[in-house]
């Protein structure tokens, strides 16, 4: 697996913009969240229909088409120099197709930042772009504005990536398999990469990669059947390590994920720090580093941005 283009670093005064691929967003939550924005010295520019609700679908922010013309939109547009999400929910599947990649491939890369339904999206651009991603905190969900670590470590990320190229887990915690391995970042929530095996576009395999695994509100066995299929599917077959994030609302799964992911004969390091809990650090995915699962360590080979 090789390392991805990584876009730039943001500097004070970027205009950065603001879009709902997924779920609808509190008005009150977006604006709290563009405030801690503008705080950082960056301005935000909100799509047209991050506010928009399905008017059958409640459960989407408005059109598949103008979710998708809003994301496009901002990706061309050479004003922006970074696309944030708000939140996640679902719905990028809906509308990750009716995106022009030729136009967008055309654009020069920039930052792109989600997590949750947005894993979609982050493996259509690693795919069809070749483009770097953030996996990290949205700018309307709840965990984002309660958590100063979650904000400091995006922060620091956006602006100084060289002072978080080494990316520590949550302290006391160690590996489920120790050891040490090399390879390029890739994964993000476990249900929507098993709902994208198979598609058009998907990523056959993972292949040389340190998969990034969490997920939010699963019982055990749907858990354990995203795995399977992962590992059916020989998405997982040749992985270098395993980096597993929150479980948030989750049934306890540590004795499933040794099950299912140990006989893999990599190193697997639990309670990495990243996903849906409190306090998530942003994670790059498509960038080449170490992982050290007895030290709960990422090192990256560079920052996140360039």
């Amino acid at each position: 697996m090789k390392s991805l283009v990584r876009p730039d670093r943001l500097a004070p005064g970027a205009r950065v913009a603001v879009v709902a691929p997924s779920g609808p967003v509190p008005e009150d939550r977006l604006a709290a969240g563009l405030d801690i924005l503008r705080g950082w010295d960056l301005e935000p520019v909100v799509a047209p229909h991050v506010l928009d609700v399905h008017e059958e679908f409640t459960y989407l922010a408005g059109r598949d088409a103008d979710r998708a013309a809003d994301l496009q939109r901002a990706w061309c547009d050479p004003g922006i120099d970074a696309v944030l999400c708000a939140r996640g929910g679902y719905g990028a599947q809906r509308m990750v197709d009716l995106l022009d990649w030729a136009a967008m491939r055309a654009t020069r890369p920039k930052v792109f930042v989600g997590y949750s339904d947005i894993t979609a999206l982050h493996e259509a651009f690693a795919v069809r772009l070749g483009v770097s991603t953030l996996h990290g905190p949205m700018v309307a969900a709840a965990d984002f504005l309660k958590s100063e670590r979650a904000q400091d470590h995006l922060r620091a990320t956006l602006f100084a990536p060289e002072s978080v190229q080494v990316i520590h887990g949550v302290e006391g915690v160690g590996a489920l398999v120790p050891g040490v391995a090399r390879g390029v970042t890739v994964g993000g929530c476990l249900s929507l990469l098993a709902a994208d095996l198979g598609t058009a576009h998907a990523r056959v395999s993972a292949r040389g990669g340190l998969v990034c695994l969490e997920d939010v509100g699963e019982e055990a066995y749907r858990i354990d059947r995203y795995l399977t299929q992962l590992l059916r599917g020989g998405w997982l077959e040749g992985v270098s390590g395993i980096l597993l994030g929150s479980w948030a609302e989750c049934e306890p799964v540590r004795e499933l994920l040794v099950e299912r992911l140990g006989g893999l004969g990599v190193p697997v390091v639990e309670e990495f720090g990243f996903g849906h809990g409190a306090g998530a650090l942003t994670l790059p995915l498509g960038v080449a580093g170490r992982l050290d699962a007895g030290a709960s360590t990422l090192s990256l080979d560079v920052p996140a941005l360039g």
